[in-house]
């Protein structure tokens, strides 16, 4: 049925979700903003707007806010660069997937922040194209990230099946005409994925669901 898989970064190859989230939550508590697991859902991975605004709202100036902006992704790098970003069993998963499927990832992920994440280049050698906020104009939930990976592939909607696991995502996806599967993070468990055309447990269901009857870890 599909011709091409496009996976997200954030929640579903690599678990680096929560990292950003603590990295923002940490920065925006010194200057007395709280930002709970609900209002991260909520403003970053439903809506895609960030949490910038409270800090304006507190009264601080524009350098300010630019100023912890970057100190928020100095530790979100930081993070980042502690330990193994990747889910377990991914690699071996998007393996034995791009065995059978034309592979890209389409992220909201700033370039430097996925180069961090994606130390390891054989992992990235399976995916035919690799699409960063750097390469478009609007980010999830607009469509065009969705809309440019299409254009990349020459692959009609139909041909296409998106892996996300945020409701920003999942909008991203269907707004482009795009069939998307979710698997929710840690963060977007208690989502409704209204919308969603399968919603599964893992990356080991969605292999079971694609690859033919037969096809086992012992052939990777």
């Amino acid at each position: 049925m599909f011709e091409a898989i496009f996976w997200d970064n954030d929640g579903v190859l690599a678990d680096t979700e929560s990292l950003y989230y603590r990295a923002t939550r940490e920065v925006l508590a010194t200057v007395g903003v709280d930002l709970p697991e609900e209002a991260y859902v909520e403003l970053f991975l439903r809506q895609g707007k960030g949490a910038w605004h409270l800090a304006e709202a507190r009264g601080l100036s524009a350098a300010r806010v630019e100023a912890l902006r970057r100190q928020r992704d100095d530790l979100y790098s930081a993070l980042i660069d502690a330990g193994p970003a990747l889910f377990p069993h991914v690699v071996e998963i998007v393996q034995r997937l791009a065995r059978r499927y034309r592979m890209a990832i389409v992220t909201s992920s700033e370039p430097q922040h996925f180069e961090r994440i994606h130390r390891e280049p054989t992992f990235l050698a399976l995916f035919e194209f690799i699409l960063t906020r750097s390469h478009y104009r609007e980010a999830k939930p607009h469509p065009e990230p969705y809309l440019c990976a299409l254009e990349r592939s020459r692959l009609a909607p139909s041909q296409c099946l998106v892996v996300e696991d945020s409701e920003r995502g999942l909008r991203a996806a269907k707004a482009a005409g795009l069939t998307c599967w979710v698997i929710p993070s840690g963060l977007t468990r208690r989502c409704r994925f209204a919308g969603a055309d399968r919603v599964l447990a893992s990356a080991d269901e969605l292999a079971a669901a694609l690859l033919p009857i037969g096809s086992s870890r012992d052939h990777v």
